[in-house]
């Protein structure tokens, strides 16, 4: 839950595909949230779905 005044952070698209690329090596979510300083491991799941989804990422 967001914190009242607290600015919702942005991930770069290098970031994002970064990520993707260790979850096709077989990284979990949680190894590659620490590796990258991703606060929410949910967000990868979601840029993979939009990803298998759409075939690119916004």
């Amino acid at each position: 839950m967001a914190i009242k005044g607290q600015k919702k952070r942005t991930y770069t698209f290098e970031l994002k595909m970064e990520a993707l690329t260790l979850k096709k090596k077989g990284w979990t979510k949680r190894q590659i949230a620490n590796k990258l300083g991703i606060n929410d491991k949910d967000l990868i799941k979601a840029w993979v779905r939009k990803y298998r989804a759409q075939g690119a990422m916004d």
